[in-house]
């Protein structure tokens, strides 16, 4: 089979969509399938790499890292992806390469599948630089983008249920996203986890507990500093890793000042996708106060490095997190002090969430994930089409010449 799959989200860029992405890919490719990946450049260029097609691109000024395709500009790579002719395309953002995956479904009259990542309720406070958007303007906004499509592709119930919610009314599957889990169940040797803590001027008596991720004010990662202070009382060897990069950055940075904590929480800035899982290794628990998760790859992650997980209750992690098993879900501030509290004072508990944590973290490996996303598109491949007018159909003439 023919696949195309698109998104305005590509590396370098770091993030749920991204790591979703190159997995699908990965394993579709390991099936015996062409897989082509649309997305766009974060330089602006035009250029082909290997599988990637990254579309001319412009910033847009709602988000620090947001960019759209130039529609004034006609592109060669979207007749080349036409002339290639994929059987399906399946697009994982709500931007501008939804627009131009409609097109393309439209022109060459194939099932247009997409995976919803992203609850735009939480981020509405913030994602216009400031200017607050209507909740109601973007329920109606995602119902008429998702009722133009053939099928959605929800990663947990929690999604599926929103989107009934909002009156989706085509075809919704819940398919957890899937990692590959060999990434994260590699050792870490001594003198790695010794380069480490040298390198962010740690001591080895350090107890570590790790945020990794996206900086967003979305993730919530305020009312983790917040708790610090109580943790410290208990544990004054305690370090908080701040993992990543993302807009909220100094913000919190200046919070974690204003707390007085700056000795006990260190921001390490991006690291690379393939040392993130040292990062993991070398914590006694992944911590996360956020509740905007559609999917919660990173506890994924941390579960099939051995770490458990303290986070916040979300109804995404239901059938993930099971709680005094691979570690613990809170709801008040007292109970995040508490459960982090227990996991550094218990060892051989530690211990044992670790063992469960990689059980656990097997149920959700990038291979089953894929299988799994197969069946949906074989569901849709040659059932007819319901042709509607979206942008799609205004921007047309613009796409290719």
């Amino acid at each position: 089979m023919k696949i195309l799959i698109t998104t305005d989200t590509y590396s370098p860029m770091i993030n749920g969509i991204v790591t979703s992405v190159n997995n699908l890919y990965k394993e579709l490719k390991n099936k015996g399938h062409e897989v082509r990946i649309l997305t766009l450049s974060h330089t602006g260029e035009e250029k082909v790499e290997k599988d990637v097609y990254y579309l001319r691109s412009i910033k847009i000024r709602i988000y620090p890292e947001a960019r759209i395709i130039n529609f004034l500009l006609h592109n060669k790579l979207i007749k080349k992806i036409i002339d290639w002719g994929p059987d399906t395309i399946h697009s994982q953002t709500e931007f501008s390469m939804m627009i131009v995956s409609k097109y393309i479904s439209r022109k060459l009259n194939i099932p247009h599948i997409h995976t919803y990542h992203t609850m735009y309720e939480h981020y509405l406070n913030y994602l216009f630089r400031g200017r607050i958007i209507n909740k109601n303007v973007s329920v109606k906004i995602t119902k008429l983008l998702l009722n133009s499509l053939d099928g959605i592709i929800a990663p947990t119930e929690k999604t599926r249920k929103i989107l009934l919610k909002y009156k989706v009314n085509k075809p919704i599957y819940v398919v957890p996203t899937g990692i590959d889990l060999s990434r994260f169940k590699k050792e870490i040797s001594q003198k790695e986890k010794q380069e480490i803590i040298n390198k962010l001027h740690l001591y080895n008596e350090d107890r570590i507990i790790s945020y990794i991720g996206r900086i967003g004010v979305e993730k919530n990662i305020s009312e983790i500093l917040m708790t610090l202070p109580e943790i410290i009382r208990q544990f004054k060897n305690i370090k908080l890793l701040i993992v990543g990069g993302g807009p909220y950055l100094n913000d919190l940075k200046k919070e974690a000042k204003r707390l007085n904590i700056e000795r006990n929480v260190v921001f390490t800035g991006m690291i690379s996708s393939e040392e993130i899982y040292k990062y993991y290794k070398i914590s006694e628990i992944f911590v996360t106060a956020s509740n905007s998760e559609t999917q919660g790859l990173t506890y994924i992650e941390a579960l099939s490095s051995g770490c458990p997980v303290v986070c916040k209750y979300d109804p995404c992690i239901d059938s993930v997190i099971e709680s005094g098993k691979n570690g613990y879900v809170y709801k008040e501030k007292d109970e995040f002090i508490y459960y982090v509290s227990e996991i550094l004072k218990n060892r051989a508990l530690g211990d044992r969430m670790r063992q469960a944590a990689v059980s656990k973290a097997d149920e959700y490996s990038s291979d089953i994930f894929a299988s799994r996303v197969l069946d949906k598109y074989y569901r849709h491949i040659g059932g007819n089409k319901e042709v509607s007018i979206t942008l799609a159909n205004l921007i047309e003439p613009k796409l290719i010449k």
